[in-house]
């Protein structure tokens, strides 16, 4: 990688220097360089290898409270000096904005915490290629049905980032991001379904084996096979583990700044009340060692910290910026970028618990298009997934609508699970909902 974290700290310093000297009472800036590798296998043999590289670097200024912002891929010094007069253009041409400016100075974190992001992956394009091989050969050989592959897909990735403003805040810092992949067809009797799995870490070691993520994609496939439609019914409903982290984003959505003062929210004016059943703790961890959404200090240099978003079904706090949090006279939670290893905790019970609790209804393995209203709280949503009878799956059912309210469904809920073994930066098992309907015939 041509740069390194002094270097870029180096550009961000010089970057908010020109910003003053140009006349801007206030400037931030960030700065990112990123290199990796993406290698695909179809039907065993090496389909595309793609190496990557980018860097790109966003500056906004204030002078007084109007503000501008400008972005370069271009990280020579002319080039910079351009973007940064650009942004002063653009601010010394807009209105003024009350909410406008840099986030409390008093917030921006004073220690950078290693919170063990950076684990680099030396790794070739052919030995790349035989880990991508294994996985999809465990996929084929799973069973007779697997006919077709969409191939096996690992990816490695490094980047570095750098912030900083002109509170004299300036911290960076390495990170990466490896993942395999894998897409198979299924086929019975004229009847063909596709599926995947894929595993996703900080640190190769970390990553599921080639076998087993595989093996996952070729079980979920067949186990498709057969699929029927169901007449409209209401009935409990499952969200399997891997889809349960869409509904802490539709919570995540309501609560945001943005929807907060455009008072355009199923859940304006919450904050204190219950949301969720009374045993539901809802956190976020952005200090986990090798989380997937880990960060030291958010898109504006404030400090991250662990809490509580929702305990004891009570919604505790807003995900805010500086400048939402400023729009509703509250102060920034330290989410400017996003909520960082979002958690749910289990209430105990297994995947196979679930079902014999829930003795008849739906559990949903897909679902399809945008149907959550942040405004009104309605959800529908095409769905695919399995018929459960006695507490036993019956038979997988497909071509049919999941629809409820959020508010309501948050309410409704019963249990979440204790499988929450899934990829990716949000813990959640599966959830058990009390009711929904479900359109079929």
């Amino acid at each position: 990688m041509s740069h390194d974290i002094a270097s870029l700290e180096n550009i961000v310093a010089q970057l908010l220097d020109e910003a003053r000297q140009q006349g801007a009472t206030q400037a931030e800036a960030g700065v990112q360089v990123s290199q990796g590798l993406d290698l695909t296998v179809r039907l065993g043999e090496t389909e595309t290898i793609e190496h990557t590289r980018d860097q790109g670097l966003g500056v906004t200024v204030y002078f007084g409270q109007r503000k501008g912002s400008a972005n370069t891929t271009d990280l020579r010094p002319e080039a910079i000096r351009e973007t940064v007069a650009a942004a002063c253009r653009i601010a010394r041409h807009t209105a003024e904005d009350p909410a406008a400016g840099l986030a409390d100075p008093a917030l921006m974190a004073h220690k950078i915490p290693d919170l063990d992001l950076d684990h680099p992956w030396e790794i070739d394009p052919a030995e790349a290629a035989a880990i991508a091989r294994r996985c999809e050969d465990a996929a084929r050989g799973h069973d007779t049905r697997i006919r077709n592959s969409e191939g096996a897909t690992l990816h490695t990735g490094r980047g570095l980032f750098v912030y900083g403003n002109s509170h004299g805040f300036l911290g960076g810092y390495p990170t990466t991001r490896h993942s395999l992949s894998c897409a198979v067809v299924a086929e019975q009797d004229g009847e063909m379904q596709r599926d995947y799995w894929y595993s996703s870490a900080r640190a190769a070691e970390d990553l599921q084996a080639p076998e087993a993520i595989g093996e996952t994609a070729a079980r979920r496939a067949v186990a498709r096979l057969g699929a029927r439609k169901i007449d409209t019914t209401e009935c409990p409903v499952i969200f399997h583990a891997e889809l349960a982290p869409s509904l802490l984003y539709a919570l995540f959505n309501a609560i945001r700044g943005p929807a907060l003062y455009r008072k355009a929210s199923f859940l304006l004016d919450a904050l204190g009340e219950p949301v969720f059943p009374d045993w539901v703790r809802i956190s976020e961890d952005p200090h986990k060692p090798r989380g997937l959404a880990s960060a030291p200090f958010d898109n504006e240099g404030v400090a991250t910290q662990p809490r509580d978003i929702v305990a004891s079904g009570v919604l505790q706090g807003y995900i805010l910026d500086s400048y939402s949090a400023r729009k509703l006279d509250m102060q920034t939670t330290g989410n400017a970028g996003g909520v960082r290893n979002a958690r749910i905790d289990s209430s105990g019970e297994t995947f196979e618990q679930l079902l014999a609790r829930m003795q008849r209804g739906l559990v949903v393995t897909e679902l399809m298009g945008q149907g959550s209203n942040t405004v009104t709280g309605d959800y529908s949503r095409g769905a695919a997934g399995f018929w459960v009878e006695d507490g036993q799956i019956a038979y997988p059912v497909a071509e049919i609508t999941v629809a409820g309210n959020l508010r309501q469904m948050f309410e409704g809920l019963l249990a979440v699970g204790c499988d929450n073994d899934i990829p990716g930066a949000v813990d959640t098992g599966s959830w058990l909902i009390e009711r929904m309907t479900v359109a079929g015939n």
